[in-house]
C-alpha cells in the first residue's frame, strides 16, 4: 500500500472533518487575500486625501475584524484536521499491536523488540504527520497559492505577475532535487533510531546482568556510538529540509527585484499606482507561505514514506501460526500425537522426529530427558507456537488447527521455564486469566503453588508490586506465581516446563501433592509436566523420555527403572545427588 493510498482512504473514512478544515481554511485564505486590497485602497485613498478620520478608522477596524476572524479560523481548523489525523495514528498502532499479538514465536526469533517498539513510535509518528501537517499544509498552500496569483493576475497587473513567476520554475527544479535526498536521510534516520532503541531496551531489560559483570562502560560506549549515529543521521535530514529555505528565499528575493524593477518603471509612467505597486508587493510577500508549504509538505511525506516502508512489511508479515479454526469449545476426548516430525528454520537436524502420545483426559504425562531433548518443542506444538511438517496432532477427535486459537488457548495453562511477571501486584498476576476471580479464590491457588506464606511476609501482602518482570521476587517466588496463576484459570490442560527448577525439593512435593488434590477434583484436567528433576513426574500416569527428539524410553515410574536405561541412571544419580545434600 502506497501512502497516497493509505491517507486517502483515511481521509475518505473522515471527509466530515476534513472537509470542515478545508472550508475553515478557505475562510482564512480569503480574508488574507482581502488584507492588502485593502491596505492598497487606504494607500491610494490618503495619497488621493478621500479619506476622512471617520473612513479611516472604519478601514482600520475592518482590518482588525479580519485579524481576529483570521485567528478563530486557523484555531478552529487545527483542532479540527489534527483531531481526524491523530486517529490515523491509533489505527495504526491498533492494527500494529494486534498483528504483533498474534504472532508466535517464530516471528520474534527474527525481530528486535526496540526495532518493532519504534515502529510503533517514530514510524507511525511520520505517517501520522503526512494525515494531518502534510494535508493542512498542501490545502492551505495550493488554496493560497491560487487565490494570491489570481488577484495579482487579475485584480492588480497581469504583467507583474507575468515577471514575477519567472524564477520560480527554478525553485521547483531545487524542490525536487532535495525532496530525493531527504527520503534517503529520514530513512537512515528512522533506522538509526531504532537500533538506538534497541540497544537501551536491552540495557535495561539485563541492566543487572551488565552491572555484575562490570560492562557498564562498554554498554555506555556502545549507546555513545548509537547515540552519535542517530544524531548524525537526523542531522543530516534536517539539513536537506533546511535547503527548502534558501530555495524559497532566493526566489523571492528574484520575484522581488523583478517586480520592483517593473513595478517603478510602470508608476514613473503613470501606468500603475503606488497603491497597488503596494498592494503587489504584499501579495508577493503571501507567496512566502505557499513556497515553504510546498517544502514543508515534500519534506513530511517523505518522512512519510519512510515510516510506510519500514511500517508496511510488519503489517503483511504472515501470521507465524494461521488462526484459521472454526471450532471455538475444545471437544471431549483424548489428546493425541501421531508421527510427529517438527525442524525448527535453520537447524541441521529434526527437532521431535516421529514422536507419538496417546492421553486420555485426566492423565498425566511426564517429560524428560537430556537439554535439548526436544520436550519444550512439544509444548509449543501443543500450543501451536509451532506447526508440525509431518504428523498430526487432534485433541478431542479435531485437529488442533481446526481450534481458534483464542479457544485453544483459553483450554490450555502454560507455565513457560522463564515466568513472565507485569509490572503490577502479586494479586492482579496471578488473577491476569481470570480478571474477575475474587481474592479467596486468588488465595486459594497460591496455596496450591506454596507461594501463600511467602507473599504474606510482603509489607503490602497480594499487593505488592512486583517491578517489571518481576524484579523484586526471587526465580522460585517466580515460579510459583506463574504456577498459581495457572492453575486459577481452570483450564482443561495444564503445561508446566521446568516450572519446578528453581524451587527446593520440599516445596516441589508440597506443589506436587496439590496438583494431585486438583486432579482429583477436576478429573478431566490433563496436565503435561516436563522436567529434568524426575522427581516432578514420579506420579505421572505416563513417563516419555526423549533423547535427540525421539522416544526412547516410556512407562511408568517402576516399569522404567526395571529397564536399566536412560531414566534409571539418571534416577539414581539425583537420588544420590539429593542424599548428598541432606547430609
Amino acid at each position: 500500500m502506497s501512502l497516497a493510498s493509505l491517507v486517502g482512504g483515511f481521509v475518505l473514512r473522515h471527509w466530515k472533518a476534513y472537509a470542515s478544515s478545508a472550508v475553515m481554511l478557505v475562510g482564512v485564505a480569503v480574508c488574507s487575500v482581502w488584507v492588502p486590497r485593502k491596505v492598497g485602497a487606504m494607500i491610494d485613498g490618503l495619497a488621493a486625501h478621500r479619506l476622512s478620520n471617520h473612513d479611516l478608522t472604519i478601514q482600520i477596524m475592518q482590518l482588525l475584524a479580519l485579524g481576529v476572524a483570521i485567528y478563530v479560523l486557523r484555531v478552529s481548523w487545527r483542532i479540527r484536521l489534527y483531531g481526524a489525523a491523530y486517529r490515523l495514528g491509533v489505527e495504526l498502532r491498533t492494527r500494529l499491536y494486534a498483528r504483533l499479538s498474534n504472532q508466535g514465536p517464530a516471528f520474534y526469533q527474527k525481530q528486535r523488540t526496540g526495532d518493532l517498539m519504534a515502529l510503533g513510535t517514530n514510524d507511525i509518528d511520520a505517517i501520522e504527520m503526512a494525515a494531518g501537517e502534510a494535508m493542512l499544509a498542501g490545502f492551505d498552500g495550493t488554496l493560497t497559492l491560487v487565490m494570491v496569483l489570481g488577484v495579482m493576475l487579475l485584480g492588480v497587473d497581469w504583467r507583474l505577475a507575468c515577471i514575477a513567476l519567472l524564477p520560480f520554475p527554478l525553485m521547483g527544479l531545487a524542490f525536487w532535487y532535495i525532496s530525493r535526498h531527504i527520503h534517503t536521510a529520514e530513512t537512515d534516520s528512522l533506522k538509526r533510531f531504532s537500533a538506538l532503541n534497541d540497544h537501551v531496551q536491552e540495557s535495561l531489560s539485563g541492566v543487572r546482568t551488565v552491572r555484575a559483570l562490570g560492562l557498564e562502560k562498554r554498554s555506555a560506549e556502545q549507546f555513545s556510538a548509537l547515540a552519535g549515529q542517530a544524531a548524525n543521521a537526523s542531522f543530516n535530514a534536517h539539513k536537506w529540509e533546511a535547503a527548502y529555505e534558501p530555495a524559497v528565499g532566493l526566489t523571492l528575493a528574484a520575484a522581488s527585484t523583478l517586480t520592483l524593477g517593473l513595478g517603478g518603471y510602470l508608476v514613473w509612467n503613470n501606468q500603475l499606482t503606488i497603491g497597488a505597486l503596494t498592494s503587489f508587493t504584499m501579495y508577493l510577500g503571501q507567496l512566502i507561505w505557499p513556497m515553504f508549504a510546498a517544502g514543508w509538505v515534500l519534506s513530511l511525506i517523505e518522512r512519510g514514506r519512510a515510516g510506510l516502508a519500514r511500517l508496511q512489511p510488519m503489517l503483511d508479515a504472515p501470521l507465524s501460526v494461521e488462526d484459521e479454526g472454526h471450532l471455538d469449545r475444545i471437544g471431549d476426548g483424548p489428546l493425541v500425537l501421531r508421527d510427529v516430525h517438527f525442524q525448527y528454520s535453520g537447524a541441521e537436524r529434526l527437532a521431535l522426529d516421529g514422536v507419538s502420545v496417546a492421553l486420555r483426559p485426566g492423565m498425566t504425562l511426564g517429560l524428560v530427558g537430556p537439554t535439548g531433548a526436544g520436550k519444550s518443542t512439544l509444548l509449543r506444538v501443543l500450543l501451536r507456537q509451532a506447526t508440525p511438517q509431518q504428523g498430526s496432532v487432534t485433541w478431542g477427535g479435531h485437529p488442533l488447527a481446526s481450534y481458534r486459537l483464542d479457544a485453544l488457548r483459553a483450554a490450555t495453562s502454560w507455565v513457560p521455564q522463564e515466568s513472565f511477571l507485569f509490572s503490577a501486584s502479586i494479586a492482579e498476576n496471578i488473577a491476569l486469566a481470570r480478571p474477575g476471580a475474587t481474592r479467596a479464590e486468588i488465595e486459594h491457588a497460591a496455596g496450591m503453588a506454596a507461594i501463600h506464606d511467602d507473599i504474606l511476609r510482603f509489607p503490602q501482602g497480594y499487593d505488592t508490586p512486583v517491578g517489571e518482570k518481576g524484579i523484586t521476587l526471587s526465580g522460585g517466588q517466580r515460579q510459583r506465581v506463574a504456577i498459581a496463576r495457572s492453575l486459577l484459570a481452570e483450564s482443561s490442560l495444564l503445561l508446566l516446563d521446568d516450572a519446578l527448577s528453581a524451587v527446593d525439593t520440599g516445596t516441589e512435593t508440597r506443589i506436587l501433592e496439590h496438583l494431585a488434590e486438583l486432579r482429583a477434583a477436576r478429573p478431566e484436567l490433563t496436565a503435561i509436566i516436563a522436567s529434568h528433576r524426575l522427581s516432578a513426574v514420579v506420579n505421572a500416569d505416563l513417563i516419555v523420555v526423549l533423547k535427540d527428539g525421539r522416544i526412547v524410553e516410556s512407562g511408568g515410574h517402576e516399569e522404567l527403572l526395571r529397564l536399566d536405561g536412560w531414566y534409571a541412571s539418571q534416577w539414581r544419580y539425583q537420588q544420590l545427588e539429593a542424599s548428598l545434600d541432606a547430609s
